[in-house]
């Protein structure tokens, strides 16, 4: 053990004459454990909701979708082929996506009406998963818009079943937007709809609002015999989505364009990171405040053992040693403090991971759950860091004025 952190522990282990020093020296640590463990805790919090956030984004969203300016798509086979061959590409798939109104009885609820191929729609695994009652899409034969004694098949988000008062195996109208052309004026397009299942995919923007039938009924309905509304596209790397869609967009041309999921949601995930960022800036000067207790430790330890300082300046002891060993003293302290804040907040997430002690609500947090928590090794590492980082800094004048002490000062009185 080198000369200078053996000191530094004396000072630290041994009993003071003033009780208030190693007072301070607890507070110290204290407030740095406090520090690190809220700055942990916090952004741990954070880049779970954000993780949660994706997830529950991509289980309703394509991962590229391609669409049209100004309308349908009418060759959208041939486009489809065209994207399958990419070799970023794992499958891609039209659907058609409108609003509508839908009705039970007196319950009246608007909702985007999504149209998708049941066997080849990028989301079809996905919405199987999310299913909580009832089932998929049958097969094509009963699913079948033209036939006329078989009601056209809808899958509900939990909440816009709940709003509506249906279950499984009930009946729904839904109206369309745009009317058909008669003598007598345009009528509203409407056509009763059986409820196959209901699905819950976390997020309430989407269970609220989002509803799932076969692309032949939704052609039907809408009236877009032969078109679709785009291609949905899921890439084998989600995170080279959008270079994806870039080549997407260049090998289709004008009129088409590709946009891909985090482009469509760009101004939520900046957002998230300007939080995220902010509060670890925040949080960042609990820690400081702390390092400012190492300093007025330090400075009292200094005035405290300005006799010993003396004593070892006299006896060959240089100036660079006599600092080191106060910056090992409050290297110690921050050491044990951002020890103490890591094991905390490693407490603290999994506890938030394994119970429930606070519950989000669906219509405010986008989606229902208990608190999200994505601890990451990153985040220990920064944190940890950083603390050390503002410890250090706070040892540096309180040891250069211990380094500065001069022995017969010191000792002019003793």
């Amino acid at each position: 053990m080198r000369f200078e952190l053996f000191v530094a522990l004396r000072h630290l282990l041994a009993r003071r004459k003033q009780v208030f020093i190693s007072l301070i020296s607890l507070i110290s640590i204290l407030g740095i454990a406090l520090g690190v463990m809220a700055l942990v805790v916090v952004i741990a919090v954070m880049s779970g909701f954000e993780k949660e956030l994706k997830k529950k984004i991509l289980g309703n969203t394509a991962h590229i979708m391609v669409m049209k300016y100004g309308g349908a798509i009418s060759n959208y086979q041939e486009l489809t082929k065209t994207i399958n061959k990419l070799t970023e590409v794992e499958e891609a798939a039209p659907f058609i996506l409108n609003q509508a109104m839908l009705t039970h009885g007196r319950q009246v609820s608007g909702a985007g009406v999504r149209g998708i191929d049941q066997n080849h729609d990028p989301l079809r695994k996905k919405l199987e998963d999310m299913l909580v009652d009832g089932h998929y899409f049958s097969g094509p034969n009963n699913t079948d818009p033209n036939n006329a004694k078989t009601a056209p098949e809808i899958i509900l988000g939990s909440e816009l079943a709940k709003s509506l008062g249906v279950r499984p195996g009930s009946s729904i109208r839904l109206v369309a937007p745009s009317g058909s052309p008669t003598p007598l004026g345009l009528i509203p397009r409407m056509q009763r709809f059986k409820v196959v299942g209901t699905y819950t995919s976390g997020m309430y923007q989407y269970d609220s609002a989002l509803t799932y039938t076969t692309i032949a009924a939704a052609q039907k309905f809408f009236a877009l015999p032969g078109q679709v509304t785009g291609i949905a596209v899921e890439v084998t790397n989600i995170y080279d989505s959008g270079n994806v869609a870039k080549k997407i967009q260049k090998e289709l041309a004008y009129p088409y364009w590709a946009r891909d999921w985090i482009s469509m949601n760009r101004n939520l995930f900046a957002a998230l990171k300007l939080e995220r960022v902010t509060m670890f800036i925040i949080l960042a000067l609990i820690i400081m405040v702390a390092a400012f207790n190492i300093i007025s430790t330090l400075i009292m330890v200094v005035m405290e053992k300005h006799k010993e300082i003396a004593i070892l300046k006299t006896m060959g002891l240089s100036a660079f040693r006599v600092m080191r060993i106060f910056v090992w003293e409050g290297m110690i302290i921050g050491f044990a403090g951002t020890l103490l804040g890591l094991v905390g907040s490693l407490v603290i997430c999994e506890l938030l991971k394994h119970y429930d002690f606070i519950t989000l609500p669906g219509d405010v947090y986008y989606f229902e759950t208990s608190l999200p928590v994505d601890l990451q090794i990153f985040h220990l590492t920064a944190t940890a860091g950083l603390s050390l980082l503002l410890a250090f800094i706070a040892t540096l004048y309180p040891s250069y004025r211990a380094s500065r002490l001069l022995p017969a000062e010191a000792l002019r009185y003793e």
